[in-house]
This record gives structure tokens, sequence and C-alpha cells, in this order.
């Protein structure tokens, strides 16, 4: 979906986002039959992990039911959800019966001014660390994921590494991105991966961990002599197109095949049509073989000012 209950600088920011922004209407939004239906083409097509993203998605009344329609699904693999974390008190034991595997969970500051500035909420970092704990106590995996910026949080990346390594989570630290046109991106505003792994190094020796998978977006690291990994999503200084394998599919049914995409191409109107799962198999597959994206790549500051990106909340993380 693409409502949230933060108002996070660098995806929606409050001045843009405020109490009048209109948000999808529920009938615009995809049906769990829908995603079910779409979800299951994909697998077919050779998908093995799907990611539940936002907005926030614990915010969807039906979430748990969706993650146990897709758990269900023959061939699929992993089963994971974006979240800020702040929901998951209530719902991470239910979220978990339903056969969630995994949680990434947003966390840009542990202290309370830099984190209430970051989120544009008076919520206190408390409220993550619950979620954190709550997630961990019901067995599922968690990550935390920290957007640096320059001159916002920067100073924060030394002691949320540190919060992570006692914990013994993994960390991720992800650059600065200009996806959408509403979040003030600058060039000058990016930490880059170069200089995050400098700062977390001061810590402790860090040293490199084999790719998971092809198309694994973060480098990987950890800690001398601990399994505890940090890792570093650099989309703007280390680029990855020419791997990307990543497909999103936005709450109004539109297939994008760059988070920083200009337009999607619309399986909702097909979906309600009647569209043979055939049909709407090979229309996917057609769009990914025909995908060109090298956004990142290309990069400059002039592009990413012009460019008409689709925002964040609506793409998906």
């Amino acid at each position: 979906m693409d409502r949230c209950n933060f108002r996070c600088s660098y995806c929606m920011p409050a001045e843009v986002f405020g109490p009048d922004h209109a948000f999808m209407d529920e009938s615009e939004l995809l049906s769990v039959d829908e995603i079910v239906r779409t979800a299951e083409q994909f697998v077919q097509l050779g998908v093995k992990k799907i990611r539940i993203t936002g907005g926030e998605p614990l915010l969807r009344k039906e979430v748990a039911h969706l993650i146990g329609r897709l758990h269900a699904i023959e061939g699929l693999e992993d089963l994971a959800l974006t979240t800020n974390g702040v929901m998951l008190p209530k719902m991470a034991k239910a979220l978990k019966a339903a056969g969630l595997q995994r949680v990434n969970i947003s966390l840009d500051a542990l202290s309370t001014e830099t984190f209430q500035k970051m989120s544009g909420r008076k919520t206190k970092p408390q409220a993550v660390f619950n979620g954190i704990a709550a997630a961990k106590d019901a067995g599922l995996g968690v990550k935390i994921n920290m957007v640096v910026k320059r001159g916002a949080n920067e100073q924060e990346v030394i002691p949320l590494a540190r919060y992570a390594k006692e914990l013994g989570v993994t960390l991720r630290f992800i650059e600065f991105m200009d996806v959408g046109q509403t979040n003030g991106w600058d060039f000058s505003y990016v930490v880059s991966k170069k200089e995050l792994y400098k700062l977390v190094s001061q810590i402790a020796p860090l040293e490199p961990v084999n790719q998971a998978y092809y198309g694994e977006v973060a480098s990987r690291y950890r800690y001398s002599g601990t399994e505890t990994e940090v890792g570093f999503i650099s989309s703007v200084t280390e680029t990855f197109c020419q791997s990307c394998t990543r497909a999103r599919l936005s709450a109004d049914g539109k297939i994008f095949t760059c988070l920083f995409s200009e337009n999607g191409t619309d399986l909702r109107a097909d979906l309600r049509k009647g569209l043979s799962d055939e049909a709407l198999q090979r229309k996917i597959k057609q769009l990914w073989e025909a995908r060109a994206d090298r956004y990142s790549e290309l990069r400059t500051e002039e592009t990413a000012k012009t460019r008409k990106k689709i925002e964040m909340s609506y793409i998906g993380g």
C-alpha cells in the first residue's frame, strides 16, 4: 500500500505528504486474490523470493492473510517483509505463524532527536527497538536498514553499528538515493560506501562475505571473529544495474522493472478483465525480457533533477 505512519524525509517528506494528501482509494489497490494470482505467475516464471513492502505494509488489515496465501505458493522459497517495525509487537507472532520468514526493519538513528527528524514523527526509537525484539522473539530473521544522509544522520553510523553488533543482527547501510521527485536529493548528501566502510571499521576489522545469490544488492562483510554481518547498498557510488534481478509490483497493480522508473505497466486492468493466467504470464515475461534499465549507471546531477521518477512510497523501497 502507499500509506505510511512515518514521514521519512527521503521517502515521504511531511511537507509533501501532508494531512490532505490524496492516497489511493481501497478500490484502486490490488485485492489479496489479485496479488496472489500475480505472484503465482512470477513464481512459475522462476521467481524464488517475494518481499512485501509499502508504504508501511503492516497498516494493511489483511497483511497476515496475504502472507499466508503467498506462503502457500508452490516453489516460493523466501518470503520477507520491510517495515518500520512499530507495529511488530502486536503482529510479529501472527506474521510468523502465517509463514513470514524475515523482516527488514528501518532504523535511521538511535538518538531521539535525530530519529524524529528523520521519521517526521514524534515516535521515539524505543518503539522500533521493541519491534526488533518482538520479531526476534517470534523467530523471524531480522535485518536493520539504515539510510544515511549527510548533514542529517551520519553521526549515527557508529552508534547504530555498535547497537546491531551487540544484538547480533545484520545492519545494512543504504546510500541516500534520488528516488522520486520530492526528497531533495543532491549528490552532496550522499555518504558513500567507502566512507561508511571506513567508519564501521573503527568498531572492529571487517572481512568480506561471499555473495549468497546472483543479483544480491548488498556488499556483505562480517566483523572478524564473529558471524555478525554488515552490508552496504551502494546504488549511487557502486552501481549494480547489470546484475539486478528485481521487479516491483505497485499497490495498484503496475509492474516496474527499476526503482528509478518513470512509468510502469498496468496489470490491474488485465486482471479485472479476466486475462488468462497464460496470457498474464506471457505479458510479464515479455516485459522482463525487453527491459533495458541502467539508470544508476547513467545518473548525472542533471538527470537526477530532471527525470520524473516514481516515488519510493508508491513503488516500494
